[in-house]
C-alpha cells in the first residue's frame, strides 16, 4: 500500500490505558456477595477501593492521593497500584508524573504488561512515536492476545508512516476483539488523542475489510470520504476491499460517494 502524498494530519485513535478495576467499584458501589456468602457487615472500603471510586467519579487528584496511601499501607512494590496512579495522573495531563508511576510499576514487576503499554501511551502523547513502539512491543511480547496493545502499536506505526505495519496491527487487534476500536476496553479507561484525519479512517476501513467485517469497513470508509479522502484509486485496487466488493452497502458507497464535508 502506497502512502498518501501529503503528511497525515492529527490522528483520532483510542489509546487504551490498561488497568484492572473491579466492575462494582468502577461504578462507585461495593461488590455484592455471592449467594453462598454471608452479607458483609458494613465492611469498610480499602484505600484502593476508595481510589477506584474517585477514578469512576473522575476525581483524579483524589484518586492519585488514595492510590499513594494504599501503596504506603500495602507495599511500594505493588505494580497494579503504581499503574492505577499513573492513569490518574495521565487523566490530568500530568504526563511526567504518569511516566514515573508507570516506570515504578514495571520496575516492581518487569512482566507487568499493562505498565509497559501505558508507558507507550505517555511517549505517544509526547509525539515520541518510535519510543512508544518499543514499549508497545514489550507489552505485546508479554500479552500477545490483548487487542488494545496491538491497536496502540498500529496507531504508533501509522504516525511513523509505516502504513503496512499499522494495518497489520489493526488487523490483529480486530481479529482478537472486533469492537476494540469502538468500545471502552474492559482492562481500564481510554483516552482520545488529537483530531481525525481521513487517512486514519481509510486504513481502519481497510483493516475491517481484511477480516470480512463489511459493515464497519463501509462505516469507516464513508467517514474517510466525507472527511476528504481522495485516493479512490487506492480503494479500487486494494485487495482487502475486494473481499467485500459484493456487499450491497459497499457497492452503493462506491457508486454514490458522499460529498466531502468542508471544515
Amino acid at each position: 500500500m502506497n502512502p498518501r502524498k501529503h503528511h497525515p494530519g492529527a490522528l483520532a485513535a483510542t489509546l487504551v490505558l490498561a488497568a484492572i478495576f473491579s466492575p462494582a467499584i468502577a461504578e462507585g458501589r461495593q461488590a455484592s456477595p455471592s449467594p453462598q456468602e454471608s452479607p458483609p457487615q458494613h465492611r469498610e472500603l480499602t484505600l484502593e477501593e476508595r481510589a477506584d471510586i474517585f477514578m469512576a467519579r473522575k476525581n483524579y487528584a483524589d484518586a492519585a492521593d488514595y492510590y499513594y496511601r494504599a501503596l504506603k499501607q500495602v507495599s511500594f512494590k505493588n505494580p497494579v497500584l503504581w499503574n492505577k496512579m499513573g492513569i490518574a495522573f495521565q487523566q490530568e495531563n500530568k504526563f511526567h508524573s504518569a511516566r514515573q508511576a508507570y516506570s515504578k510499576a514495571t520496575r516492581a514487576d518487569p512482566n507487568f504488561a499493562e505498565g509497559w503499554n501505558n508507558l507507550g501511551t505517555v511517549y505517544y502523547m509526547a509525539n515520541k512515536y518510535s519510543k512508544s513502539v518499543s514499549y508497545y512491543q514489550r507489552a505485546i511480547k508479554l500479552k500477545n492476545d490483548t487487542a488494545a496493545f496491538h491497536l496502540n502499536l498500529g496507531t504508533a506505526y501509522y504516525h511513523l508512516k509505516k502504513y503496512d505495519l499499522a494495518v497489520e496491527e489493526y488487523r490483529t487487534a480486530l481479529g482478537i476483539d472486533p469492537r476494540v476500536a469502538v468500545q471502552q476496553s474492559a482492562l481500564g479507561t481510554t483516552i482520545h488523542a488529537g483530531g481525525a484525519d481521513p487517512e486514519f479512517y481509510f486504513y481502519m476501513a481497510k483493516a475491517y475489510a481484511s477480516i470480512g467485517d463489511a459493515d464497519d469497513a463501509v462505516r469507516y470508509l464513508r467517514r474517510a470520504l466525507e472527511d476528504g479522502f481522495e485516493g479512490t484509486k487506492l480503494i479500487d485496487e486494494d485487495p482487502d476491499f475486494k473481499k467485500i466488493a459484493q456487499y450491497p452497502a459497499y457497492i452503493d458507497l462506491i457508486k454514490n460517494p458522499p460529498v466531502a464535508i468542508k471544515n
